[in-house]
């Protein structure tokens, strides 16, 4: 059984192109919509199931009509991972599970008037469950709001989801050290800096982590226009790549 990501955001907050910016990275991503980059998400598929992790693209009705997905499986309740959610709640039809970190707070209203979506699916640091065959552990993450990323497991295949966090607890470090995902995607906001931003990683923390865990494949997410300008005259480690919007990820 094919394990499937299809990363449908790849950007932060700010998205490229940034509003009013004009640095080449931002002019890039106006004239080349394949440069563009929506709030950080992706589409889990698994055993004829879609899950789709976060929900921070606007219009996401736009793109997963009712019906096309099972539920919603979220790292945290900041608004650019959010935000997507406000208009579907609305809808008619069956209650969509949600499932994410015990955030008493969650987004605005969202807990208060959830219309359509069930927040009842909370979940624990370490503590393995089910979606339809696909095995989920939440891994605390380093962030202003309490964040999980999510080891994402098939009988053969291991995939790390990390967004958004600024380095790894030493917890979440061993279990992924233990387990030994085939492919990390993580949080790399920044070009390398002298020091580790707030919230979310540079290039030379996602390196010291994966000095650790030594994971053969490592895909950038929740990347700025600042790191994109960087990208653009810089490479890459062998083995790490920068995500794009709409890049497929596949594992047997």
């Amino acid at each position: 059984m094919t394990l499937t990501l299809r990363l449908t955001g790849t950007g932060g907050a700010q998205l490229v192109p940034v509003f009013g910016c004009d640095c080449a990275a931002c002019r890039r991503a106006r004239q080349d919509g394949s440069h563009r980059r929506r709030p950080c998400s992706a589409e889990v598929r698994y055993n004829d199931a879609v899950t789709l992790l976060d929900a921070g693209i606007p219009d996401l009705m736009d793109h997963y009509p009712a019906g096309s997905f099972r539920q919603f499986l979220l790292t945290h309740y900041h608004m650019d991972h959010v935000q997507g959610l406000f208009p579907l709640r609305w809808g008619i039809g069956e209650k969509i599970p949600v499932y994410g970190p015990p955030d008493e707070q969650g987004c605005d209203d969202l807990f208060k008037h959830p219309g359509l979506l069930d927040f009842s699916h909370t979940v624990e640091p370490f503590v393995t469950f089910d979606l339809q065959g696909l095995r989920v552990t939440p891994l605390p993450l380093i962030h202003s709001k309490l964040t999980f990323g999510y080891l994402l497991e098939s009988a053969h295949s291991r995939v790390a989801w990390l967004s958004d966090t600024a380095g790894l607890p030493e917890k979440t470090l061993k279990y992924l050290l233990n387990n030994h995902p085939q492919v990390m995607i993580i949080d790399c906001s920044h070009q390398p800096k002298a020091q580790t931003p707030r919230n979310h990683c540079d290039l030379n923390a996602v390196l010291a982590i994966n000095a650790i865990v030594r994971c053969p494949r490592i895909i950038l997410t929740h990347i700025s226009h600042q790191f994109d300008l960087w990208l653009m005259d810089n490479s890459l480690p062998e083995g790490v790549e920068a995500g794009y919007d709409g890049m497929t990820v596949m594992l047997d």
